[in-house]
């Protein structure tokens, strides 16, 4: 990424400052270690904290090739030196490239020179890490990704991102930052890793991840569901309905990309029971911080997204459900 390498370094200095501030308002011990890899991987840095940091000017040397895979599997048998013995460690890792895969058959780092293979236990090594590990990488084009995805990337722990300009690279470390976000938060309630890093919307429920945020069920006497059937603003659909409306106590089914504000409560539904989870642990668990952010709606055919409405004027949208908690 020559002609990047001053914007990398800046990047990358600004994200280790975020690190260190929300290390300390989260109270989370953070340790960072940085790999640069071209047709060789080298580790500049290992298991510092977070809170001593240097610049990566003096550390950060582009090179010609790219030896992705030997690089992830480099860094994550390393890491995974770290002593575990007492405390609660998590891993997350990201890998950033500006081009695909082409050198790590020939990487003194990699444990095989046969490509296929090292495809093979990129895609094992990812498999079977525990659930405390996170691998994550930013690609530069759909090729890029159909590469990550053959590897064992996780499909949504792969992120496409402009390696063209500087704006590209700006716009991929606010990818990280809000990405690095929703997994800080997420320890806060007990989840140790993740396998949906880059999304923030209904692709990220499932039964697993709610035990994992410590979520319970909604009293069915606390909340009812109505079906809207035309364009209405949501107190005069309630109203309709033949209910009181209460601000605040009316969710709205989440049916399109859209920002979110930090003080909007959230609720999960269960599609085929019906049952309503909601507290702070939703938020988590669609990896919403405490800052507004774009949230999607994606498909889930387990799970529904409600939004809650502060608003008398919210416009519903036709054959989705509205949450109204009693």
């Amino acid at each position: 990424m020559s002609h990047l390498s001053r914007k990398v370094v800046d990047v990358a200095d600004r994200q280790i400052a975020y690190l260190a501030r929300r290390s300390r308002e989260l109270d989370q011990e953070t340790r960072v270690t940085v790999y640069v890899f071209s047709d060789k991987v080298k580790c500049v840095i290992y298991d510092k904290d977070v809170l001593r940091m240097p610049s990566l000017k003096q550390l950060y040397r582009v090179g010609g090739m790219t030896a992705l895979l030997a690089a992830a599997l480099k860094s994550q048998r390393e890491l995974a030196q770290t002593a575990q013995l007492y405390g609660d460690h998590s891993f997350l890792t990201f890998v950033l490239t500006d081009g695909q895969e082409n050198a790590s058959h020939r990487s003194p780092d990699a444990p095989t020179r046969d490509p296929r293979e090292l495809v093979r236990n990129v895609a094992e090594m990812i498999e079977t890490q525990e659930d405390n590990w996170t691998l994550a990488v930013l690609v530069p084009d759909q090729m890029g990704k159909r590469e990550a995805t053959q590897c064992g990337f996780p499909k949504d722990n792969i992120a496409i991102w402009d390696a063209t300009s500087t704006q590209g690279l700006e716009e991929a470390g606010q990818v990280i930052q809000e990405a690095t976000e929703k997994f800080m938060v997420g320890r806060t309630q007990g989840i140790r890793g993740s396998r949906a890093v880059f999304s923030t919307g209904a692709k990220a429920v499932n039964r697993k991840t709610i035990k994992a945020a410590g979520l319970a069920p909604v009293n069915p006497s606390e909340y009812q569901l109505i079906q809207v059937s035309r364009d209405a603003a949501i107190r005069d659909w309630v109203v309709e309905c033949g209910h009181t409306y209460r601000t605040g106590g009316a969710f709205y089914q989440l049916s399109k990309s859209e920002k979110i504000q930090a003080r909007k409560r959230i609720a999960v539904l269960e599609k085929k029971t019906d049952r309503v989870y909601t507290g702070p642990e939703a938020r988590a668990l669609l990896g919403l911080p405490d800052v507004e952010v774009r949230v999607t709606p994606d498909h889930n055919d387990d799970f529904t997204i409600f939004v809650q409405s502060t608003s008398v004027n919210r416009k519903l949208v036709p054959n989705t459900r509205l949450l109204l908690m009693l």
